[in-house]
C-alpha cells in the first residue's frame, strides 16, 4: 500500500449578484475552518467536497444551502483546476450561479465566520488560493489555466 496522499474533488461556487461574489471568511482556527489546502482566515467561496455518487450541481447545491441557506437554482461550470499543496491535491470545478433566492447567513459559523458580497474589482484578502483560481479563470474567460500562466 501506498502513503501518498489521495487527490480529492472539491468545488466552489462563484454566485454572483449585481457584479458582486459572494465570499465567507473562514475561521481563523485551521481546526475549524475546515480546509486542507490551507484556508484558515482567508475569503472563499461557497463549496466543499464532492460525495460520491454526486453531480458537481448536486454538491454544489448541498454545500451552498448548508453554509449560506441560499438555493441555487441554475448554475454551470465554468472552470476546472489543480490546486496543490504539499500536503494535499484536489482538482476543484468552478461553478458559476447567477440565479438563485434567499440571503446569505452564517449556517456553519465554526468553519465561515460572516459572508459578504465584494465588487469583482475589489476583491478582500487573503483570498483562498482555489477561490481565487476560479475568481482568474471567469476573469479571463478561460475554463482551465495552467500553472505557467
Amino acid at each position: 500500500m501506498s502513503d501518498k496522499p489521495k487527490i480529492g474533488v472539491g468545488f466552489g461556487v462563484m454566485i454572483l449578484k449585481d457584479g458582486k461574489v459572494l465570499l465567507g471568511r473562514r475561521h481563523d482556527d485551521p481546526e475549524k475552518a475546515s480546509s486542507l489546502l490551507d484556508g484558515a482566515g482567508k475569503w472563499t467561496m461557497p463549496g466543499g467536497k464532492l460525495h460520491f455518487g454526486e453531480t458537481f450541481e448536486q454538491g454544489a447545491l448541498r454545500e451552498t444551502k448548508e453554509e449560506t441557506g441560499i438555493i441555487l437554482k441554475k448554475m454551470k461550470l465554468i472552470a476546472i483546476n489543480n490546486d496543490i499543496i504539499e500536503t494535499a491535491h484536489f482538482i476543484t470545478a468552478g461553478m458559476l450561479c447567477e440565479d438563485f433566492e434567499g440571503k446569505a447567513q452564517v449556517l456553519e459559523p465554526d468553519e465561515i465566520t460572516e459572508w459578504k458580497w465584494f465588487s469583482l474589482e475589489d476583491l478582500p484578502s487573503p483570498l483562498y488560493f482555489p477561490s481565487e483560481k476560479v475568481l482568474k479563470n471567469y476573469k479571463s474567460e478561460k475554463f482551465y489555466i495552467s500553472k505557467k500562466e
